[in-house]
């Protein structure tokens, strides 16, 4: 797929590109063993963390590949391209250390996450509360030299398997970020069975009266809005890289088995303008996105405020995996219709992701509020 992103090694993206591929032919069996079941592959996992492939913005002597955003999108786009378990939710454990941890945090948890060794999950969405954080109803209080934290959070991929997890409550300073081992007394998990992204298994996770210690919390009470946002501004870039590996995967296997699928005695699938017509679209999208995707790297990279580019990037990732994803049963019909393929897994997943980390109407609401408020409608005018 076309890209303009930029690595500080010019070699490292093919020959990771190519590692990532072997790894991918290796596992491949399990790993769809692995989906069927809705099991996170730890063992396997815990070895892309030896490759740095979970680790790539985390700096070498803390654990991690050393890189930057755009090592993060390559490493995001490709697992999804090629169904191997996400290292996303692990990343973004990381961006909240690198940035907001003190230095006690991140010597007891950086390496460990950005290896593989520590399995992270993040605590945020609860059971009846939309979008809006302010609708939180986990509460935390100090209690002499502790906190008490209760409150139930669900759709928390590896809630039931993380040693760690980020647990956001409100206090009475406002929103607060906690870090939280899962072997404190008081926690509970409950498995669910997701539709898709299924080597990443979700559990709502409850806390009743967990007692921690003060230095728990990651910033400071009441930047808890500041802690998340920081994260998953960046975040969304992983999201997007992601989408656009599953459109790639559907649409390179549908072209795959059209340009053999015989009409007439004398022409494929592939033949008729109807179906290139549609090829040319879902390409033309996926380009795009990429491009998106890409320029909100570069400025997340350059340190420079890219909230709104990350937000279109997923906007558009969203919509052009939704159409290459789609499509691709125009190409293969019937064939597409059955486990032992990978297009109904690849929707699954798609349709999963077009959700987590801000849903496309999310995206929607932000961009139109940026483009109404801006005295040129951000370049309109």
């Amino acid at each position: 797929m076309y890209s303009t992103l930029t690595f500080g090694d010019p070699e490292w993206a093919r020959r990771t590109v190519s590692e990532l591929e072997a790894f991918a032919k290796e596992h491949g069996e399990t790993l769809r063993a692995y989906t069927r079941e809705g099991r996170f592959p730890r063992a396997l996992y815990l070895e892309m963390g030896q490759r740095g492939w979970v680790g790539p913005i985390t700096p070498k002597r803390q654990g991690g590949l050393g890189a930057g955003i755009a090592e993060y999108c390559l490493i995001e786009e490709e697992v999804a391209r090629l169904g191997l378990v996400s290292p996303q939710v692990s990343i973004q454990g990381q961006r909240w250390l690198l940035v907001w941890g003190s230095l006690e945090q991140k010597k007891r948890y950086l390496r460990g996450v950005a290896t593989g060794e520590l399995i992270f999950s993040e605590s945020i969405s609860e059971p009846g509360v939309g979008s809006s954080l302010k609708l939180m109803r986990a509460t935390a209080h100090r209690d002499g030299d502790s906190w008490i934290v209760d409150g139930q959070k669900t759709h928390v991929n590896l809630g039931a398997e993380s040693d760690l997890t980020i647990f956001f409550a409100m206090a009475e300073e406002g929103l607060t970020a906690f870090l939280v081992p899962m072997k404190e007394h008081g926690i509970s998990t409950r498995p669910t069975d997701p539709i898709g992204l299924r080597l990443l298994p979700t559990a709502d996770v409850i806390l009743d009266s967990v007692r921690l210690p003060l230095d728990a919390v990651l910033g400071a009470p009441g930047q808890g809005l500041e802690t998340f946002l920081s994260t998953f501004n960046i975040s969304r870039l992983g999201n997007a890289s992601e989408l656009i590996g599953f459109g790639r995967r559907a649409l390179s296997q549908a072209i795959d088995y059209a340009r053999d699928r015989q009409i007439t005695t004398d022409s494929v699938v592939t033949d008729f303008q109807g179906i290139q017509w549609t090829v040319a679209d879902c390409y033309a999208g996926l380009y795009a996105a990429a491009l998106a995707r890409d320029r909100a790297a570069t400025l997340a990279d350059l340190g420079q405020d890219c909230a709104l580019e990350t937000t279109l990037a997923k906007k558009l990732a969203i919509d052009a995996s939704d159409q290459a994803v789609n499509q691709a049963f125009s190409l293969v019909g019937g064939h597409g219709l059955y486990h032992d393929t990978d297009f109904i897994q690849t929707l699954q997943d798609m349709k999963v992701l077009r959700t987590a980390g801000g849903s496309l109407e999310v995206m929607r609401n932000y961009i139109a509020r940026k483009v109404l408020r801006a005295p040129d409608y951000l370049g309109l005018g």
